[in-house]
């Protein structure tokens, strides 16, 4: 197995590279673009600002539970044709989701959404294990890391903007537009990663049987479960700083968008040295740094919120917190899926079901004290970033191959 991978690195040119990475980002991008414009279109709909996040966790479980039902599909069928429709249900929800007329329709358009985004994703990270190993491949994922987190985190960036030119059904539509650019890159570089000859194949229960090998390997659990509870903080931040920052802080979308933007810069930075760091040095070494990252940053959110202190110091621990989910995420990443090339969809999936379900559940209670406090948030980031530390233990040793 050993001998081909070479081989089929050197197939992989810039083009292919570019549509793998714009795959990273249209679910992410989905999920918060419209964040700074969430107050309004919560008054708009008539809705409470718990209700309102709800958009966001319907969203994240759909992110969620469709790379379950991708991953095992990319495995059995190929990579291209399932991507090629997941595609275009994006781009069909994302304009149903602009049209929504009511707050319960969105909420439902918005799960949708998330399911179809959710092909992008889980098929970014299996063909990249389909056509790179070793340091490309650790490279490979810090970039991943970098563009679906600057996706993630410049979306309510670029949100911001577009606040200033039109409405949120405006940003539903721009995030339409997005899905259709995709879908002519797709139909013009992307080809078929996975041969016939390399897929899976015995329906469901082979597909079960993958998940149960899955399950039973300890450093699998731990990277997965790492990589699920520092989303959780990133998750309940992106859920909850629109209202923060906007409504107790004072700042105008543009400005919530430029606070975001710094934090967007960190995660680049630090996603690069973290991918960098895990291929030159150790992962697991990388990941513990990460982790120390994380939940400092987390702690200070938690004293800013019970000590009420200024906002310099919610921005510089949120800029601590993010920094260090980048630093994790590409050795989480490069543990959990190495050694499952033969079903690196179904390894793919698990990763991001952990990493949207727990972002979703985290996400709703930060509005459990209403749009004006701030504790919930800082509990909940220090509470998930506390529990991906003490995972750390699971992947002390990996088990012999």
């Amino acid at each position: 197995m050993g001998a081909p991978a070479p081989a089929r690195e050197l197939t992989v040119g810039r083009p292919l590279a570019v549509v793998l990475g714009l795959l990273t980002i249209f679910g992410p991008i989905s999920m918060d673009l419209y964040l700074p414009v969430l107050p309004a279109l919560t008054g708009e709909l008539h809705s409470t600002t718990s209700v309102a996040q709800l958009t966001i966790t319907a969203c994240l479980l759909g992110l969620a539970m469709g790379q379950v039902i991708a991953g095992p599909l990319s495995d059995r069928f190929g990579r291209r044709m399932p991507l090629l429709i997941g595609v275009v249900a994006y781009t069909v929800t994302s304009a149903l989701c602009a049209i929504s007329p009511t707050i319960e329709t969105l909420v439902a358009a918005r799960f949708v959404q998330g399911l179809a985004g959710a092909v992008g994703i889980v098929i970014a990270q299996a063909a990249g294990r389909d056509v790179y190993s070793g340091g490309k491949l650790l490279r490979y994922y810090g970039r991943l890391t970098v563009l679906g987190g600057l996706a993630a985190i410049i979306g309510p960036v670029i949100g911001g903007q577009l606040a200033a030119v039109t409405d949120w059904r405006g940003v539903f539509l721009f995030l339409a537009a997005v899905g259709v650019a995709i879908l002519v890159a797709c139909l013009l570089v992307f080809r078929e990663t996975l041969p016939a000859d390399r897929r899976t194949t015995g329906g469901l229960s082979h597909t079960l049987r993958d998940f149960r090998t899955l399950l039973a390997d300890r450093v699998f659990i731990g990277a997965v479960l790492i990589t699920g509870f520092t989303y959780s903080a990133i998750f309940a931040y992106l859920s909850g700083a629109t209202y923060i920052l906007q409504g107790m802080y004072g700042l105008s979308p543009q400005g919530y968008s430029f606070a975001f933007g710094l934090n967007s810069l960190g995660f680049v930075i630090f996603g690069f040295i973290g991918g960098r760091l895990a291929e030159r040095w150790s992962e697991r070494g990388t990941l513990a740094a990460g982790l120390a990252m994380t939940l400092a940053g987390a702690l200070g959110l938690l004293a800013t919120a019970l000590l009420h202190l200024p906002l310099i110091a919610i921005i510089l621990s949120l800029f601590t917190m993010v920094s260090g989910v980048a630093v994790t995420s590409p050795p989480a990443t490069s543990l959990a899926l190495k050694d499952y090339p033969g079903i690196a969809g179904t390894a793919s999936s698990l990763l991001g079901l952990a990493r949207f379900a727990f972002g979703g559940f985290a996400a709703p209670l930060v509005g459990i004290g209403g749009a004006n406090d701030p504790v919930p948030f800082g509990v909940v980031a220090a509470v998930a970033a506390g529990a991906a530390a003490l995972c750390l233990g699971l992947v002390r040793r990996r088990r012999t191959a």
